[in-house]
């Protein structure tokens, strides 16, 4: 498995960002959903990653700057037939590494409350993530969840 930083451009990653959203949707309100299409992905203050076996797509996620000392993780997804291969995990610590090479002293990261997301909160549960109350422009939602971790 090869993490690449993505500008977004290929059909193959734009097919996942929209699995994605197309996820969220069917597991959230629309008032609950913070994921971020393609053009917010490609925002200036966000970094977009992408994991591939050869030529195939496998999984990706964001690292989204909110301060200069404070980061999110951002549209974490792994392609169906790629689940259970560590590649979630692998491609969080590749955005935590990044995270800390930047400075960040603090790393925070939403995700939905429902038994969907279960696996998500687990995975960053094992990388130490605690709950916290929302940051930067969220608040409270039933819907959601807010983690954090110092870094």
């Amino acid at each position: 498995m090869e993490i690449k930083l993505d500008d977004l451009t290929d059909k193959r990653t734009i097919e996942l960002i929209s699995t994605h959203l197309a996820g969220m949707a069917e597991n959230s309100p629309p008032e609950s959903i913070h994921a971020l299409n393609v053009e917010g992905l490609q925002r200036d203050n966000v970094t977009f990653y992408s994991a591939w076996e050869d030529e195939e797509i496998m999984g990706c996620g964001a690292l989204k700057e909110l301060t200069n000392k404070h980061g999110e993780v951002k549209s974490m997804r792994t392609v169906e037939k790629h689940l259970k291969k560590g590649v979630a995990r692998a491609i969080l610590q590749h955005i935590i590494n990044e995270a800390k090479m930047r400075g960040y002293t603090k790393l925070s990261l939403e995700t939905g409350s429902i038994e969907a997301f279960q696996p998500a909160y687990r995975l960053y549960e094992s990388f130490r993530f605690s709950y916290c109350e929302p940051f930067d422009k969220y608040s409270d939602d039933p819907n959601s969840l807010f983690m954090t971790l110092n870094l």
